[in-house]
């Protein structure tokens, strides 16, 4: 046994709760990320989850003062290169866990969704990375070395959490510099991630939501970008038993209309948009061209950037309405944000520059962990259901209604009836007052002093 203290991990009291609160060394345990001797596993995550928030890498932190107390560097590269490390099931059971835990603080009615995208893992300065290819690069519409990082995310509106991720390398092997070792075991959780980057997106995809649905994560619709829409892979989800909602291009893909294939130029003019709308310009209902026959809804919108185009967005769910489909597809943003948020402050591809494959998975997870415990901490600021049971004794869901807002609705009923001149008798009053009485929350009914039946 070691007789080093473990002082050198600082966490501040509210990330020492959330590692605590949130169960991340039994996490660690069930995914098989465990020593025999030496610093623990913990510790190490620890160290390496806190570099980030004291603005230092892991060399500036060797020549600190606390250096006495902190792991050698070769301790430190082999917890990163460990190919037996389950790092997928350490990600997915401690965000099922969040995930869970925000569930029961929002109402069943809530919408929740999965978000699907992709975003580059530039290694442009490297040459013998593992797995190392050439990944074009949808915003610089330039070709770069690196990966191409999947991930699918779990989000209710106000909170986004990472579930799983791929790291991607080119399925063509003319395109990857460097190929994978040949050392390691088939057996490891290290091999099955090497042979999953050399698979095609849609494939993997597929096998991220499944994997979400096998740990317990449920959402109500799956969102994605003109990227990610095409029809194979949205009758795979579909077959899953969930909606889709996502983008989709003007391309040479054509959609079955009352017998006939027609191309989405065509059925914008099938609806006969109105021009005048700001937003939503029509809608349509159709099947995709394929064996199956989906039918999903098409709704046309506005091109805000450039007011003389529109977009168009497909739902498998065809009884939304247009309103409803556009508000829900706007929760795709959280994903944005998300990666911006770990490249440019959580050091996402910046902070640890292995040239080992697991290092490079190793790092993901735990920058994602960060991001995680990060959003468990501000929603446990901003979300007063979090303070415990006693909120749910004194009220119920978070409420669209306050007192204000009741007694104003009240006054203007009885203002918009003085001004028309109105002769109301009791029971059309009463009617009146019942009806604004029963569209309160129970919260508010329960503060006013007085019952209909009183009044």
């Amino acid at each position: 046994m070691l007789s080093k203290k473990s002082s050198f991990v600082h966490l501040s009291q509210a990330m020492k709760n959330s590692f605590s609160e949130l169960n991340v060394g039994k996490h660690l345990r069930h995914a098989g990320i465990t020593k025999k001797i030496g610093f623990s596993c913990l510790s190490i995550f620890q160290l390496l989850f806190l570099l980030v928030f004291e603005h230092r890498n892991w060399y500036q932190a060797g020549l600190s003062k606390q250096a006495v107390d902190l792991p050698g560097k070769d301790a430190i590269y082999r917890f990163l290169k460990v190919p037996t490390f389950n790092w997928r099931k350490f990600l997915s059971s401690l965000s099922s866990e969040v995930i869970q835990r925000f569930q029961k603080l929002t109402s069943s009615k809530r919408v929740s969704v999965f978000i699907l995208d992709d975003s580059v893992y530039s290694r442009n300065r490297s040459k013998n990375v593992e797995l190392l290819s050439r990944i074009h690069d949808h915003v610089t519409h330039k070709f770069v070395k690196g990966f191409s990082l999947l991930t699918l995310g779990w989000s209710d509106g106000f909170s986004f959490v990472p579930v799983d991720f791929a790291l991607l390398s080119s399925a063509k092997k003319t395109n990857r510099f460097c190929e994978m070792d040949s050392s390691i075991d088939k057996r490891t959780s290290g091999f099955k991630r090497r042979m999953e980057a050399i698979q095609s997106k849609p494939e993997v995809a597929a096998k991220l939501i499944q994997n979400a649905l096998d740990k317990g994560v449920m959402a109500d619709y799956v969102l994605m970008d003109t990227w990610f829409t095409h029809a194979p892979l949205i009758e795979s989800i579909t077959g899953k038993g969930l909606f889709v909602i996502g983008m989709v291009k003007q391309m040479k893909q054509r959609y079955r209309y009352n017998d006939k294939l027609l191309k989405l130029e065509d059925l914008f003019k099938v609806i006969k948009p109105n021009l005048q709308k700001k937003d939503v310009l029509g809608s349509i209902q159709v099947c995709l061209q394929t064996d199956n026959q989906t039918p999903v809804k098409i709704v046309f919108v506005r091109n805000r950037n450039k007011k003389s185009e529109w977009l168009a967005i497909l739902s498998t769910d065809t009884a939304i309405s247009d309103d409803e489909m556009v508000r829900i597809y706007g929760m795709r943003w959280d994903i944005e944000t998300f990666f911006k948020c770990t490249k440019s402050l959580l050091k996402l591809a910046k902070e640890v520059q292995g040239r080992s494959y697991d290092s490079m998975i190793n790092h993901t997870t735990l920058v994602f962990t960060r991001y995680i415990l990060l959003e468990w901490n501000r929603r446990n600021e901003q979300d007063p259901k979090t303070i415990g049971h006693l909120f749910f004794l004194m009220c119920e869901e978070v409420k669209d209604l306050d007192m204000f807002t009741a007694l104003q609705q009240l006054l203007e009923l009885f203002e918009t009836m003085s001004k028309g001149n109105v002769s109301l008798s009791t029971e059309t009053l009463s009617n009146q007052l019942a009806q604004w009485f029963e569209s309160l929350p129970s919260y508010i009914k329960g503060l006013l002093s007085f019952s209909m039946c009183e009044s």
